[in-house]
Parts: structure tokens; sequence; C-alpha cells
């Protein structure tokens, strides 16, 4: 029973996360919509990877997988949203925490994944593959953070892309766990062997680059022309 109450907690907020990130990233950038569904998607979301990284704990033999992916989104978050608000060059101590975290959670991802690749087993359940797929998005993450410690005083566009594509990310785990996941399960037989469930990760995928392409090639207004 205790289960079923944490599951329900996971995929409920899930669910709200998956319509609010659908609304924000459809919505006009910087306008209220946008914030208002993106603060939405930051609770939500919050609440469900947290919640999975506990049920992921709880049910270690079933869904070990979602503590690392809980892990994984609610650094994700964090540091988008950190970055939707930092100022020019600022770079605190959550900035830090969060990159630690998540460079640690990348390490143990990938150093699973490849030990269930040599003995060829699933490990607790989950392919070599799924636990590689989200240590190489951790990766991609610390990646960007080490450059972040690097280079502090990033300009306004990298900032913003900062921001958008790690919710964008964090968004392609809600959809993976809404339609791909347990979330699965709501939907009939024949729709889950036809492969549509898949459309949704490729179309945040796809709308990432595009918005990803439009912040880092069009000079922004708060920044000097050459």
């Amino acid at each position: 029973m205790q289960t079923e109450i944490i599951m329900a907690t996971h995929v409920v907020p899930g669910v709200l996360a998956v319509a609010a990130g659908a609304t924000a990233l459809a919505a006009p950038k910087g306008r209220s919509l946008h914030i208002q569904a993106g603060r939405i998607f930051v609770v939500t979301m919050g609440l469900a990877s947290a919640v999975g990284a506990a049920l992921g704990l709880v049910r270690a033999e079933t869904f070990y997988i979602t503590f690392h992916a809980g892990v994984l989104a609610l650094c994700l978050l964090a540091s988008g949203w950190m970055a939707a608000r930092a100022q020019p060059g600022a770079l605190g101590l959550g900035s830090r925490i969060v990159g630690a975290l998540n460079l640690v959670n990348a390490v143990s991802l990938v150093s699973i994944g490849v030990f269930a690749a040599h003995s060829g087993q699933a490990f607790l359940g989950f392919p070599a593959e799924n636990y590689l797929l989200l240590g190489g998005m951790g990766f991609v993450a610390a990646v960007g953070d080490a450059n972040l410690f690097w280079r502090p005083h990033a300009s306004e566009r990298r900032r913003i892309a900062r921001h958008l594509w790690r919710m964008c990310l964090g968004f392609f785990l809600a959809a993976g766990s809404a339609f791909g996941g347990p979330g699965a399960a709501a939907f009939p037989e024949a729709v889950r062997r036809s492969g549509v469930l898949a459309l949704p990760e490729l179309v945040i995928l796809l709308l990432m680059i595009f918005w990803l392409a439009r912040t880092l090639l069009t000079p922004s207004r708060l920044e000097p022309r050459p």
C-alpha cells in the first residue's frame, strides 16, 4: 500500500509537469504564460523527481534506476532555474553543489552501465543502455558546469541557452516517464506497440535544438553589436 501511494505521488505531478512543460515550450518565450507555466513545471517536476528518487530507494529491486533519474532531473531543474535567475557573472555556492551532485550521479550511472554491459545482464531490472543514456545526459550537464566554472562571466545568450536546454532535458525525462515508462501502462497495448509514444520525446529534442540555435545564433538585444 505504501508503494502504491508513493507511485501515485510520483505519477500525478509527473503528468502535470508534462502539461506545464508543453505549455512553457509552446508559449512565447519571456512572456507571462511562459513564466507561469515554467514555474508550475519546476514545482511539479521537482516533486515527481524527488518522489521518484525515493521510490528507487524504497523499491530498489524494481525501480532502482528512478533514484538516479530523479537526482538527474532535480540537478537539471535546479541548474536551469538558477540560470534563469542568475546575474551576469554570478556563480554561487548553490551552482557548485548542484554541479558536484550531478557529476557524482553521472559517474555512478556510467559505472553501473559499464558493469551491466560487461556482465551481459540487466542491473536491477534495467539494461546497460538505460543507465548509459542517463549517465551521458549527466555528463553533458557536467561539461556545461565545468565550462561555467572556468568561464563564469557568461553572455546573455549563453545564460539563456543553459536555462533552455536543461529545462528541455528535464521535460524530456518527464515525457519519457509518462509515455515510455510507468505512464505508458495507461495507454492501450496497440498504441504502445505502434511506437507513437516515442514521438513526444523526439519533438522535445527537435524543439530544443531549434530554440538553442535561435538563441545562440540570434544577437541579443541586451548585448552590444560588434
